[in-house]
């Protein structure tokens, strides 16, 4: 059965701890729905009522357009190990980029990286565990390092320059603010 709480208790922030991947699904008013799986160690439990993540650089930047028009935000995790458990997070969520003045509050949280493109930082208003019966279970073998490898032979400009082609719109066509203030 579902369960519905106020915040993220310690055993459920064990939980979000314990995971190697995530999802996180946006949308705008009108446009498409966008749900990405996330990963390497990238998301952090900010306090009960609010997390974050580096958004790393990545063929779109869907979450960064769909948050500026909207805000909605709903993160999830899957058990596929152990204890069946899926986990959402429900909010509003917020791009923080390079050059906005809180990057820096926020930005050492998180490893170094070439490709660090924008951190979401999320208000959580609610959050849900359910059952997870039906995930199946897997076994964790690595990380991929083929994003930071990208991003390590591009080097920061060419990061940059992929930027400009690629991260300044949603696939509908909606700001993403990446290299401008909103």
């Amino acid at each position: 059965m579902a369960k519905f709480y106020e915040a993220l208790s310690e055993d459920l922030q064990a939980f979000i701890a314990a995971q190697h991947m995530f999802f996180v699904a946006t949308a705008p008013a009108n446009g498409r729905i966008n749900l990405s799986p996330k990963g390497l160690d990238c998301f952090r439990i900010i306090n009960a009522n609010q997390v974050a993540f580096m958004n790393l650089t990545g063929s779109g930047n869907e979450t960064a357009a769909h948050l500026a028009a909207d805000g909605r935000l709903t993160i999830m995790f899957c058990s596929f190990a152990g204890k069946p458990l899926i986990l959402r997070l429900y909010g509003t969520g917020r791009a923080i980029h390079q050059q906005d003045a809180e990057w820096v509050d926020y930005v050492p949280l998180f490893p170094p990286a070439p490709n660090n493109r924008n951190i979401i930082l999320m208000d959580i208003e609610s959050v849900q565990s359910s059952c997870g019966f039906a995930v199946p279970l897997y076994d964790y073998r690595g990380d991929r390092d083929l994003l930071l490898r990208w991003a390590e032979n591009r080097c920061e400009e060419g990061v940059q320059r992929y930027w400009v082609e690629k991260n300044q719109a949603s696939i509908d066509g909606l700001p993403t603010y990446l290299l401008e203030s909103k």
